[in-house]
């Protein structure tokens, strides 16, 4: 079996399409145009270049965008003070802390200070709960977008059997919630799973997310499933790998998430999305 690719980069492109189409057309009713404030605290390059990302995903879809880049001796109460000031910006739908965060600052603090009405990232306790009890407000961009993928590649998960490897904070715990909530029987695998060759054996549906170079190897996939590598990872020759040994995976799944160019644009795009319903919810508008 050779697995069909699920081109993350396509339909990123098409669900930023339906979002700007979404956006124009609040403003042509006389509503307000949603708002993004993108905060980096420091001078990490990779977080520099998926803050730039999302500036672009603004710029394409129409979504205002401000930017708060702040320098890594930023203090925790200086940056809690511009939150509040984000907070209570009317013109501000979605604030972004970009993580990481220099190590003096708590980053629970950080999450927990922003509106759960503009926590355009999904990370807030208030949405993460709304999710776990099946009222989704605002979801996790990264599961999230992985649901709209499958969704939009024509993949039902209703009753199979779903297996996530990973349970971080921003992947693992709500990619189960959100699985669980669409019908599939989870599991949820981590580094106390005694047998993960097994788990990962009888998934359906498996989903990576560990920050781990090609930690499953393609051989253990069973037949016919659907593998989404939420991983990526810079090996020293250069090479950007998953989370999943690809080729293995590729040569036993039925579709498969490629590495770059799968969930990773996912990611950004719903972080429009995201952006667009809090800001249709803020002006009372009905999210469709």
């Amino acid at each position: 079996m050779t697995a069909t690719l699920i081109d993350g980069k396509a339909i990123s492109k098409q669900l930023k399409a339906e979002v700007r189409a979404d956006v124009e057309a609040l403003v042509a009713s006389g509503g307000r145009r949603p708002g993004l404030a993108v905060v980096i605290v420091g001078d990490d390059p990779a977080s520099h270049i998926y803050v730039k990302n999302k500036r672009l995903g603004c710029e394409e879809t129409g979504v205002y965008s401000v930017s708060h880049d702040l320098p890594a001796s930023t203090s925790e109460a200086d940056l809690l003070a511009l939150i509040d000031q984000l907070n209570a910006n009317p013109l501000i739908d979605g604030i972004l802390v970009q993580s990481p965060q220099p190590k003096h600052i708590d980053a629970n603090k950080v999450i927990e200070r922003i509106d759960p009405s503009k926590d355009v990232d999904g990370f807030h306790p208030y949405n993460v709960g709304r999710l776990a009890t099946r009222q989704p407000l605002l979801r996790p961009c990264t599961p999230y977008g992985v649901m709209i993928m499958l969704q939009k590649a024509g993949i039902d998960v209703a009753g199979k059997d779903a297996v996530v490897v990973g349970q971080s904070n921003i992947v693992g715990r709500p990619m189960a919630l959100e699985l669980l909530m669409a019908g599939a029987t989870i599991t949820v695998c981590h580094s106390k799973t005694r047998d993960l060759q097994a788990e990962v054996g009888r998934a359906e549906i498996l989903v990576v997310g560990t920050g781990k170079p090609e930690m499953i190897p393609g051989a253990w996939v069973r037949e016919g499933a659907v593998v989404i590598d939420v991983g990526i990872n810079r090996l020293p020759s250069g090479k950007i790998v998953g989370d999943v040994e690809f080729a293995g995976a590729a040569a036993r799944a039925s579709a498969i998430t490629p590495v770059p160019g799968g969930v990773g644009p996912m990611t950004i795009a719903t972080l429009m999305r995201n952006t667009l319903e809090s800001a249709l919810l803020r002006q009372g508008r009905a999210v469709r």
